[in-house]
């Protein structure tokens, strides 16, 4: 691990800068006259580093208030709505402490993504607690990283941290093989990942992108200093990894929590896993029985933004809940004891795109989800939409394969998905996938047309049956909803890197012309596939910038230049069922 010293200097701390989303910029001050603000209060952390705070009163306080705590690494003075949000919870009776993390803007110290979260956040918790005009009792809120800092919080179940509101918090999440959400099934996001680490000022970020070495993307835009080196060069499951401060499969809770993430997010799934994992391990009936999630059909944290009734160009309908709304009624009930009702709403709340409608359960999974198997299944020219692929419950017989052809200098651009911070107007959401899938690189599986409509909500997965003349590659895979029309919208993508099919801790290479069984973990979704609609798979081997290309040579992928072609192969046959599994709610 290297950890930077921090910069304070106006220069110096720009080309510290991480990629702040656009939600995150554009600071508009609390203006409210009746709001005290005592700014830049430094929170000595417990080895004497100042965590810098600004602190914000209600006027009319009556004795001892509770406080709602938010940590950021965006510059506490450049984030509008998280200044947006102060004005609501002060004048709903609430104190704010909006702190720098360690190391940012004016906080002291070294800034390491995922270093120290757990010991900085539980010690201004008792900073916190302990101050005159607190009555010990603290809530948390934020999206994102912020959302982050939450769960390394509860993770540590500080007595003082009653409720939380993590949103979008899943890079926080690391139970083997996605650190920070930096990894998918071994294949690196590099978008997303370089994007975060890169000046907010990197004008071309896709030529940036195409650079090699991958290990040079980040210095190459001008931002020194950063952990991206360690990453890009660090297997998903490895040493430096381990070191950080990532919630792990064995962390307990004892907080209420109110998760809020998207289908268009990057680990929408994480969350949804921590949600389980937060009622499986908690450490008492009150938090066991008081989580709960809510699911948008967006992007990464677009709730906090203006209202947008799309997810990229994929129309989605009116889809907005009162959060703000919310928001207060959780802080109201865990913090005051009102009777706001508020633990009576259904464990899981998501939106089902397609039908455009929010539906609940009160599990995850969705209980009596039925997990179907679908095939690919053709007579060996599945190149390109017009090619003969099928998509099929019916199991294949005897088949012949599909091969593709996959040369890193021409790869499968991106176009939306599940990103954030890629810099990039398509890097997220719904986008026609029509013009990519005419491409000879992309085998394409398409249904028949569907008479009755289909529910697809849950975890999704599937198997390939592959082989490869390289010794190393990678296979990718794409879910999507073909409209009447021919619309081909995106629903959720995977990747596999082939060395790290079976560890992601440790590389070992392809055999030519070996059959190797892989699976590819879509994450999650929840779409309703109408009548006249079709479901397709797209398989190829590559999607960039989303992830890094993967250069076929069996050297490190992120520290050299040189790469050679690939001739992949996709069996589907009686011996060789590849097929993806949907979970279908009737």
């Amino acid at each position: 691990m290297r950890l930077r010293k921090a910069q304070h200097l106006a220069a110096a701390a720009l080309a510290l800068a991480v990629a702040v989303p656009a939600f995150a910029c554009a600071q508009e001050p609390v203006s409210s006259p009746d709001i005290r603000k005592e700014a830049g209060v430094k929170v000595a952390m417990r080895d004497g580093v100042g965590l810098s705070t600004d602190l914000y009163f209600p006027p009319n306080a009556v004795g001892p208030v509770s406080t709602i705590l938010i940590r950021t690494p965006y510059g506490k003075d450049r984030e509008y709505p998280y200044g947006g949000m102060i004005p609501m919870f002060v004048e709903a009776g609430y104190a704010v402490a909006f702190q720098d993390t360690r190391g940012r803007y004016d906080s002291e110290g070294e800034f390491t993504v995922r270093f120290s979260d757990r010991e900085d956040g539980y010690d201004v918790t008792t900073w916190l607690a302990n101050q005159s005009w607190s009555n010990g009792k603290i809530a948390t809120f934020g999206c994102s990283y912020r959302g982050e800092t939450q769960i390394t919080l509860a993770a540590e179940r500080h007595p003082n941290h009653v409720a939380a509101i993590p949103m979008a918090p899943s890079a926080a999440y690391d139970i083997g093989g996605r650190p920070w959400t930096a990894f998918d099934g071994g294949a690196f996001e590099l978008a997303q990942t370089a994007g975060w680490f890169m000046l907010d000022s990197s004008s071309d970020r896709l030529e940036l992108y195409r650079g090699l070495p991958v290990v040079d993307v980040v210095a190459e835009s001008g931002a020194v200093g950063t952990d991206y080196e360690d990453y890009a060069l660090s297997t998903p499951v490895s040493d430096y990894f381990r070191s950080l401060d990532f919630i792990r499969a064995d962390d307990r809770f004892d907080v209420p929590a109110l998760y809020v993430d998207s289908w268009y997010d990057f680990g929408v799934n994480e969350t949804l896993q921590l949600f389980n994992q937060q009622r499986e391990n908690a450490l008492s009936a009150r938090a066991r029985d008081n989580q709960y999630v809510i699911v948008t059909p967006s992007t990464h944290c677009a709730w906090m933004r203006p209202a947008n009734s799309r997810a990229g160009a994929r129309d989605v309908g009116e889809w907005r809940l009162d959060f703000e709304d919310l928001y207060l009624r959780w802080y109201r009930y865990w913090l005051d004891g009102d009777d706001t009702r508020i633990t009576e709403m259904a464990r899981v709340q998501y939106y089902l795109m397609g039908a455009n409608e929010w539906k609940s359960a009160e599990a995850w999974p969705i209980p009596g989800t039925e997990f179907v198997p679908f095939y690919l299944r053709g007579e060996g020219n599945a190149n390109t939409r017009m090619g003969d692929g099928v998509l099929s419950t019916t199991a294949p017989g005897d088949e012949l394969s599909d091969v593709l052809v996959y040369d890193p200098a021409d790869p499968v651009p991106s176009l939306g998905g599940q990103a954030c911070c890629t810099g990039m107007s398509t890097g997220a959401g719904g986008y026609d996938q029509s013009e990519i899938e005419t491409r000879e690189d992309v085998l394409v599986y398409t249904s028949d047309v569907l008479d009755e409509g289909i529910e697809v909500t849950g975890p999704l997965q599937a198997f390939l049956y592959v082989t490869s003349d390289a010794p190393d590659t990678d296979f990718t895979m794409k879910l999507v909803d073909v409209y009447p029309d021919g619309t081909a919208y995106n629903i959720q993508e995977a990747a596999r890197r082939m060395r790290f099919r079976d560890s992601l801790t440790e590389s070992v290479l392809m055999v030519e012309g070996e059959v190797y069984e892989i699976r590819l973990d879509l994450h999650a979704t929840s779409n309703y596939f109408g009548p006249g609609h079709r479901i397709r798979i797209e398989v190829s081997s590559s999607n960039f910038p989303r992830w890094s290309r993967n250069l076929n040579t069996g050297m490190d992928n992120h520290a050299t230049t040189e790469w050679a072609i690939a001739t992949n192969t996709v069996h589907h046959s009686a011996a060789y069922p590849s097929r993806i599994i949907l979970p279908v709610v009737r």
